[in-house]
């Protein structure tokens, strides 16, 4: 294939630009920021477990206090009926008796049930205060979530304005190659990453390998416009000053 020499040196200006494209588009899938939301949003998953599980532990103990708390006002409210029952002088000494007896029982049950109802709040505030704590560790989370997030979009936004910079140079150029030189570069380009590349003091610019001594006798043979290419990776080697021939 032939093509103008100053169109070959041309394709430097196509390949840096479509270097700086594939930059970019590799920056866009290794953002460290990704990596931090995921880890980030992974935190929050599991404090926010965590917080559901508190929660849940903490409504438990609520209806676990009321059910105390109705027990202790069964037994209390019963307690008072017998004392008024004793007091009213309408019972006998037997039925006396043994009111006596069920109130020393009723006393007894009330302070278990009011020891246990004691130790099920002393529960409740620890569980209360685990609440809090959980509470902020997922406000927490949510915050370096937030602040992962709006890295990415920076990050991704000057991606944005270099990305369309560098297509607004590469639309500038193409146009400029005759159709088949265009089409051996994006072919070697899509197949190899680099299209064209300078070839510098014998070496070539794409996969910096030196070219044998056979190698440079017959780019050296080459016309002007003869399109040469790598023989090891077959980027087209564009031959200026710089490439010692």
């Amino acid at each position: 294939m032939k093509a103008d020499a100053a169109l070959q040196r041309q394709l430097l200006d196509l390949a840096k630009v479509d270097a700086e494209l594939s930059r970019v588009a590799h920056r866009r899938r290794t953002l460290p920021e990704l990596t931090e939301i995921t880890e980030a949003e992974q935190a929050l998953r599991e404090r926010r477990d965590a917080l559901v599980a508190v929660q849940t532990t903490a409504s438990d103990l609520d209806r676990e206090v009321q059910r105390q708390e109705r027990e202790v006002e069964s037994v209390r409210a019963r307690a008072d009926r017998d004392r008024k029952l004793m007091e009213s002088g309408s019972v006998s000494a037997k039925q006396l008796t043994d009111l006596e007896h069920e109130l020393e029982t009723l006393d007894r049950r009330q302070s278990a049930l009011e020891d246990d109802l004691l130790e099920l709040m002393e529960r409740r505030e620890a569980v209360d205060l685990d609440m809090q704590r959980t509470g902020a560790e997922v406000s927490n989370a949510e915050q370096k979530l937030s602040d992962a997030a709006k890295r990415r979009d920076e990050a991704v936004a000057d991606l944005d304005v270099t990305q369309s910079r560098r297509e607004g140079d590469r639309d500038g150029l193409v146009p400029r190659f005759p159709a088949d030189l265009l089409a051996l570069y994006e072919r070697v380009r899509e197949q190899k990453s680099i299209g064209a590349a300078l070839l510098r003091s014998r070496r070539c610019g794409a996969c910096q390998l030196e070219l044998d001594r056979a190698a440079i006798a017959e780019i050296k043979a080459a016309a002007d416009d003869e399109v040469v290419r790598c023989d090891n990776c077959g980027a087209i080697m564009v031959r200026t000053m710089e490439s010692g021939l």
